[in-house]
């Protein structure tokens, strides 16, 4: 009897499952190209310029197959099955970036608030050429991922490029072990909760419910409303991103997820309760807003529970499921699409803000930069909704109110908030 235990990562959700293979997993293979492909290993074996062990051979050619699929699936070796587990509980090694690959080059998603790559000025849409003058271009996402981490306090160099500059420059970092806050708040005017996430982890539903909690005992009584801030926030942990979007409603659909068989897809649904009893919210969102950020702000709209304020967002609206391989390796394969309550697919396409809003030049906690989406990476899913209109520890800032000051964003979403509270206490009183 076969069975094939699945890991579903929802941007870094695991969760394990069994289940009998079906008979169209087990359908005949195609000998012909097999035949090719046995053909091409032999003379590659006898004639390539240099010897190739067998295992290399096997190795690329399994990326190779992931790499061809779309730019999230990859071949994961034990190491680096360990080590994505141990990421969704927040703690890592490395530099801080999100990353891709784009046409044979690494690409910058986002670098993580608060971690190395951030503080060097590190920016979404850079491409890094070279690490310590060793160039990029060829090598497996692993293999880079790899090559930038290392012991903690040691330097590393990238080599960027970036729209704006002349030539490459080298940017030097150091690396350091990242245990990523996720969650930072401040109480700003008039009795106006700012809460930041960062990412979505394990426990980041926890978090920000405490971070609530503590805002609400400075202000003295119950916030007048919540700002939540998802600029940049790459994504993460699935589980959190429905937990964190269950936190704002008393009921209906969260999210939903549909795959090749009928039969597996999945529908998240909210339980009663609002932890801010409804008060009026606004969600910030820019082109750094990806996956399990885009779940939060598409329920969010979708139940009219909160302002969507900020730029498009990135656009990844597809789930991968991790499948373990019987020598402690694993696959990362796109398995799913995932659609908000109104059955939005976000896939390529992205949020699109209630309120658009461009951000200023200068500002501090979100840098202007050169933003990329979904849709711009290489081999990227197509949406499949038609259109109905066509132990160094990242550290928060000394307080934030300061930042709305230059953060034009922030600022309008404050002067929003105060606008729904008032309209919310007027009818308030009508009512009485």
């Amino acid at each position: 009897m076969k069975y094939k235990i699945v890991i579903f990562l929802f941007l870094g959700c695991i969760v394990m499952q069994g289940r009998l293979l079906s008979a169209q997993e087990t359908e005949s293979l195609p000998l012909e190209d097999l035949q090719v492909f046995a053909e091409v290993f032999g003379k590659i074996k006898s004639e390539y310029v240099e010897e190739v062990s067998d295992t290399a051979l096997l190795r690329d050619a399994i990326q190779g197959m992931l790499a061809g699929l779309d730019p999230h699936s990859e071949f994961l070796d034990p190491a680096d099955f360990e080590e994505i587990k141990t990421a969704t509980e927040g703690r890592f090694g490395g530099l801080g970036l999100e990353v891709t690959t784009e046409s044979g080059l690494v690409k910058v998603v986002a670098p993580i608030y608060g971690t190395p790559a951030y503080a060097a000025g590190i920016q979404a849409g850079d491409f890094i050429l070279m690490l310590n003058g060793q160039p990029l271009r060829g090598m497996s996402l692993r293999e880079v991922v790899e090559k930038m981490r290392g012991v903690p306090g040691s330097e590393i160099s990238l080599t960027v490029s970036r729209t704006g500059f002349q030539s490459p420059k080298d940017i030097k970092l150091v690396r350091s072990v990242i245990k990523v806050i996720s969650v930072r708040g401040e109480v700003l005017a008039e009795g106006i909760g700012y809460v930041r996430v960062s990412s979505f982890q394990s426990g980041t539903a926890q978090s920000l419910r405490n971070e609530i909690e503590v805002l609400s005992e400075s202000y003295g009584q119950p916030l007048k409303g919540l700002i939540l801030d998802l600029r940049n926030n790459p994504g993460g942990v699935f589980t959190g991103a429905v937990e964190v979007t269950d936190m704002f409603l008393g009921a209906g659909e969260i999210v939903s997820t549909k795959s090749r068989r009928v039969a597996e897809a999945r529908s998240f649904t909210a339980k009663p309760g609002d932890v801010i009893d409804n008060a009026p919210m606004v969600v910030l969102v820019n082109g750094g807003s990806a996956s399990a950020s885009e779940i939060v702000a598409g329920a969010l709209q979708d139940h009219q529970r909160a302002i969507i304020m900020g730029t498009q967002t990135f656009g990844k609206g597809s789930v991968q499921t991790i499948i373990p391989m019987h020598n402690g390796s694993a696959l990362k394969m796109t398995t799913a699409r995932y659609y908000t309550p109104s059955d939005r697919s976000i896939q390529a396409k992205g949020i699109t803000p209630d309120i658009v809003t461009e951000q200023a030049d200068g500002v501090a906690n979100h840098r202007p930069r050169e933003e990329i989406s979904e849709s711009d990476l290489f081999g990227h899913l197509e949406n499949d909704v038609s259109d109905p209109g066509d132990d160094s520890e990242a550290k928060p800032e000394a307080g934030m109110a300061h930042l709305m000051g230059n953060d034009r964003q922030l600022r309008e979403a404050v002067n929003l908030i105060k606008g729904m509270s008032l309209v919310k206490t007027r009818a308030g009183s009508a009512d009485g």
